[in-house]
């Protein structure tokens, strides 16, 4: 009877025992920890900025003269050809001007040819010296005034039928009418600038962008450079372009320094509108079949327990070594084949770090900067989990990214290795452990998570 007792607490040990392996694998399970994957692909670096479509050309067709509008030959979306008759003028004030110019001409011209019989008189008289050289004086500017007075009618009279010419307007070059400004009955007045009756783009084709971007990207962008957007008409299509101009002129708002970028774009199928707002993207740099992990195992901070989980594995291992030297040492008693003295204690602080140390960050630092002190913006580290479900870590080169996918490189790194991005940790053990913090929210469905941010 005693037998069988022994036996059963005996099977209810190793059954205890078991349970303890399982709930310890179980931690590095994916209900544990977010594991992306490190995939091999291509990286473009981008710059995005958004502008405005905009013909390539265009050309505000206004009037030299005053006048209400009589007639509309041409109205949105109308395809014009140079020369064209697009709007009139009402001439009848016009007319007018002509016929008072015209008579103005008429009576400067009868005034020069009375002054210059005059003229011709007084030569005579003078030459026969009845009159004085006064009078011949006289006469001579007489006829001086009245020519200068026949030019000025003549410049009135042309002026006035040129202007008259002018209540007809046509169509400057061949495009398309994208804005009228008037309707059929509208006064427009010229006195002081020509107001604008028609837009017209010459053609809609060919279009450009013009992209703000900022001062801190601007130096990224070169003439030439491949460019793709996108427009809210058509989001799931992306169009093609290539920066044609960086201007020099620069624009401040709001302390934010921008400068004009211009993108040549080809519309052939005409969908690509002008105003409409686009979204662009400039190909600064590439990388490709380059090794590649999503920035949140970049961003990733291992928390307490990860460390402490991890710290306690090295110092095993260390301890386990220095046994081993000991042991060594004992038995071979100084050897070709035993440790030197100190050598099996060394660990990351020593100078000498244990083969299982290489390649990992020393924990002398702060909890959560697996660097210590200042990290290099060109070097993370990247946790993972080996064969036998424990934690490790492996320190990379970063590349180029694209806001999502960032280029690493570095030893004992493989295609479909899968990297720690996210941590969980139990509600029941913070409750343990009393925290209180009030930015770490608690999940009432059992745990916390932590991310890569």
């Amino acid at each position: 009877m005693k037998k069988k007792v022994k036996l059963g607490i005996a099977a209810g040990v190793l059954a205890a025992a078991a349970i303890v392996t399982v709930a310890r694998s179980g931690k590095a399970a994916p209900e544990t920890y977010r594991f992306v994957t490190v995939q091999r692909g291509d990286v473009d670096a981008t710059v995005s900025a958004t502008g405005t479509l905009e013909p390539v050309r265009t050309v505000q067709v206004g009037t030299q003269v005053s006048g209400q509008i009589s007639a509309l030959y041409a109205d949105y979306n109308s395809h014009v050809k140079k020369g064209e008759l697009i709007a009139r003028l009402d001439p009848t004030l016009l007319k007018q001007a002509v016929i008072q110019a015209g008579a103005d001409a008429e009576r400067a011209k009868a005034d020069l040819d009375q002054a210059k019989y005059q003229l011709d008189q007084s030569k005579r008289l003078f030459a026969t010296k009845v009159i004085t050289e006064t009078d011949y004086r006289t006469a001579e500017h007489a006829w001086a005034v009245a020519d200068a007075a026949n030019t000025s009618a003549q410049a009135s009279l042309d002026r006035a039928r040129q202007n008259l010419r002018y209540a007809n307007i046509y169509s400057p070059i061949d495009g398309v009418v994208i804005e009228r400004n008037v309707d059929v009955g509208q006064t427009v007045a010229a006195s002081f600038s020509a107001p604008q009756l028609f837009l017209l783009a010459r053609d809609l084709t060919q279009m450009q962008i013009l992209a703000q971007v900022d001062e801190s990207d601007i130096g990224q962008i070169k003439v030439g450079q491949p460019v793709t957007f996108t427009v809210q008409a058509y989001p799931d299509q992306t169009f093609d372009g290539t920066v044609s101009q960086v201007r020099l002129e620069s624009k401040t708002e709001e302390n934010v320094v921008d400068y004009t970028v211009v993108i040549s774009v080809a519309n052939k199928d005409g969908k690509l509108l002008p105003g409409m707002t686009a979204t662009a993207t400039f190909l600064v740099a590439s990388a490709t079949n380059v090794l590649k992990v999503p920035d949140a195992a970049v961003r990733f901070h291992p928390s307490q327990e990860m460390m402490a989980e991890l710290r306690s594995e090295r110092s095993g291992q260390d301890s386990t070594r220095g046994a081993m030297a000991a042991r060594g040492q004992g038995a071979g008693g100084g050897g070709p084949g035993a440790a030197r003295p100190g050598a099996g204690s060394r660990g990351p602080s020593g100078g000498g770090a244990s083969a299982a140390g290489q390649g990992a960050p020393s924990f002398a630092a702060a909890p959560g900067s697996a660097w210590g002190g200042g990290r290099p913006t060109d070097r993370a580290t990247l946790w993972y989990l080996d064969g036998t479900g424990k934690l490790q870590t492996i320190r990379v080169k970063l590349g180029l990214s694209d806001g999502q996918m960032t280029e690493i490189s570095g030893n004992g790194l493989k295609e479909g290795m899968n990297v720690v991005a996210g941590v969980t940790s139990s509600s029941a053990e913070e409750a343990t452990q009393g925290s209180t913090n009030p930015f770490q929210g608690g999940n009432r469905g059992g745990g916390r998570f932590r991310m890569g941010f």
